[in-house]
């Protein structure tokens, strides 16, 4: 009975021998296992912290480059359209500075802009009229480049007449006719009595016509026929209207 136990003995040394070993084996598995869990743990930490570093200060310079778009956006949008740097593109009618227009500060009636009305700025036209019965239209033409007055009446002068005829006052108007550059006065000239008060009269050929303030006459040309006239000749102021010369 001893012996058989004693040939026992030695087998079972082996399948301890391979149990052990068997052991450390998993133990030095689980122990790799666990040291690669732990280095890609870090690993990953160290990913995770590495990505805050670059969007600290290198993403700086992005996002002052990346701002810079805005705030042109937002500069331009803050100015009124039309207006940029050295003042170009600016709405038409405005001007820098705050300055007008010539155009807009020159007033043609202002006093230093008028001058009288003269033979050399002016052209005149007769044209006698049906009705009233026996009168003329004086038309004046402003043909200079400033405004200018017409003062009082026409200096009217046919030929063969013995003197100037007088004015009649009660057309005189409020203010005195000024015309701007290409404007138009008129005065009107009675030529005769139509019931044959004004004398056995005469007809005239050719009229000359004068401005006050001025030596120098105008002529006026008349219809080829003449216009017939007597002692009851007489014209009105010059008026802005026309009809007023007429009435």
């Amino acid at each position: 009975m001893r012996a058989s136990a004693r040939r026992v003995l030695p087998r079972s040394r082996p399948f301890a021998t391979a149990g052990l070993a068997a052991v450390a084996l998993a133990t030095l598995s689980l122990a790799a296992c666990s040291g690669s869990g732990k280095g890609e743990g870090v690993r990953q930490e160290g990913a995770a912290s590495s990505q805050p570093s670059q969007q600290g200060p290198d993403a700086l310079p992005s996002e002052s480059s990346g701002s810079g778009a805005p705030q042109g956006a937002h500069a331009s949008q803050g100015k009124p359209a039309g207006e940029k740097t050295g003042g170009k593109n600016r709405p038409s009618g405005a001007t820098p500075h705050g300055t007008q227009r010539a155009g807009a500060t020159h007033d043609p009636y202002a006093p230093e802009n008028r001058v009288p009305c003269t033979a050399d700025n002016t052209e005149v036209t007769a044209t006698p009229v049906s009705r009233p019965l026996n009168h003329m239209l004086l038309t004046v033409t402003n043909t200079g480049s400033k405004t200018c007055d017409l003062t009082g009446y026409p200096v009217v002068k046919f030929e063969g007449a013995q003197s100037v005829p007088p004015v009649m006052e009660n057309t005189k108007p409020q203010a005195v006719t000024s015309l701007p550059p290409g404007g138009k006065g008129y005065a009107g000239v009675v030529l005769s009595a139509g019931d044959g008060s004004g004398g056995e009269g005469h007809t005239a050929q050719s009229l000359e016509i004068g401005f006050q303030g001025s030596d120098k006459m105008a002529e006026a040309a008349l219809r080829a026929k003449g216009v017939h006239i007597d002692n009851s000749l007489r014209v009105t102021y010059w008026v802005t209207d026309s009809g007023d010369a007429l009435s």
